[in-house]
């Protein structure tokens, strides 16, 4: 198309639509449709009008310019840090509110310090194993609209805004990827978040996938590529360059429990380094999740975790990269065509989502929404 994007043949994919039907919709022939998803064939307003119709979208994110500058420009303004704020740094999240006419900016809490959503309160010790009594806060409800995501990335809560706005309710349980992925196949979650790379492939998520699943049993959505490296204090005190410097009797460290993807990666580089684990101040003492671990380093508890990048910024911490890594999304088949489950992944394909997961830092959002598997 010259001078034109298409991400035509991802929406597609993404609503399930054959190239016949979408054909159909939009009032042109299937070879028209893939002419158009070939970058062939440029599409009339009245076709692309058709085709954002049928797909659920707009006509700008089926089409646009190429290059940066067909994205609109975002503002920028001077803002007045909110007194008593530590000091943030280049990169690192706020908060915004006009009070009259000052714009504030407020360093959001990284540690929520408030009570969690809840929809019950326990009333009895369980009886059975992995049985309890509840007591429901607002009465009568079947929770039937929500969709269970089990995962580790902090960035599935920027998802869970976006899709409440869009009237798909998310309930996030924090669980590392090989946790996850075993609360799908027990049938307890519709969504599994996973970053398990494999050591003799180098591919994402999908050989593990295969080893934990039947075949064509789960559908795999991109989330997002993120980076994961060592997190390190502001100002990196301890001189730490590498992997080499983790087995600095000076340097300690806080690590992930088994089956984190965090704690593989780790494990990965510190073979490659030929380090043994027991060389490692702190190798065994845990942090279940890439903040805790985040927070740990900002507390001096730790001189140093492996976590994302995202999860450095949050923190104003300094970040040394190891490795990009996928994080994907697994679906058990039956799940996918629910309405709500159709919801969540029409969001996926915003670029209003997409912007503000790639403002956190370290996501790559290019792959975002595209079904791997």
């Amino acid at each position: 198309m010259g001078e034109i994007e298409t991400s035509l043949a991802k929406f597609r994919r993404m609503r399930g639509l054959s190239a016949i039907r979408l054909a159909a919709d939009a009032g042109v022939s299937r070879q028209t449709i893939y002419a158009m998803e070939a970058g062939t064939y440029v599409p009339n307003t009245a076709v692309a009008l058709r085709l954002a119709r049928a797909l659920d979208t707009s006509v700008e994110e089926l089409f646009r310019l190429t290059g940066s500058d067909a994205d609109p420009e975002l503002r920028s303004e001077v803002a007045a840090l909110l007194p008593g704020s530590e000091e943030p740094v280049a990169g690192q999240a706020v908060q915004l509110c006009r009070v009259d006419q000052k714009l504030i900016a407020s360093p959001p809490l990284p540690v929520p310090w408030y009570f969690p959503a809840a929809d019950a309160v326990v009333t009895d010790q369980p009886k059975r194993a992995g049985k309890t009594r509840v007591r429901l806060i607002h009465g009568e409800g079947d929770f039937g609209n929500r969709l269970l995501i089990a995962g580790c990335d902090p960035g599935i809560s920027v998802l869970a805004r976006h899709a409440q706005a869009a009237g798909v309710e998310l309930v996030l349980a924090h669980r590392n990827s090989s946790q996850a992925l075993e609360l799908l196949k027990q049938g307890c979650a519709h969504v599994a978040g996973t970053h398990l790379r494999d050591e003799a492939s180098g591919e994402s998520n999908l050989p593990e996938i295969g080893r934990v699943f039947a075949k064509n049993s789960v559908a795999v959505i991109s989330f997002a590529v993120w980076e994961e490296g060592i997190v390190i204090a502001r100002g990196n005190p301890k001189g730490i360059h590498g992997v080499a410097d983790l087995a600095n009797r000076n340097v300690s460290i806080v690590n992930r429990e088994p089956g984190a993807g965090s704690r593989a990666l780790l494990d990965s580089k510190l073979r490659e380094a030929e380090i043994e684990p027991k060389r490692v101040k702190g190798y065994g003492d845990l942090a279940a999740g890439h903040l805790p671990a985040a927070w740990q380093v900002l507390s001096g508890a730790a001189d140093c975790c492996i976590a994302t990048r995202a999860a450095a910024r949050v923190f104003g911490l300094d970040f040394i990269p190891l490795a990009s890594e996928r994080y994907d999304l697994a679906i058990r088949k039956e799940h996918i065509d629910l309405p709500s489950m159709r919801g969540l992944l029409d969001v996926l394909g915003r670029s209003d989502f997409r912007r503000e997961l790639e403002g956190l830092g370290g996501y790559d959002t290019k792959v975002t929404g595209q079904r791997v598997l």
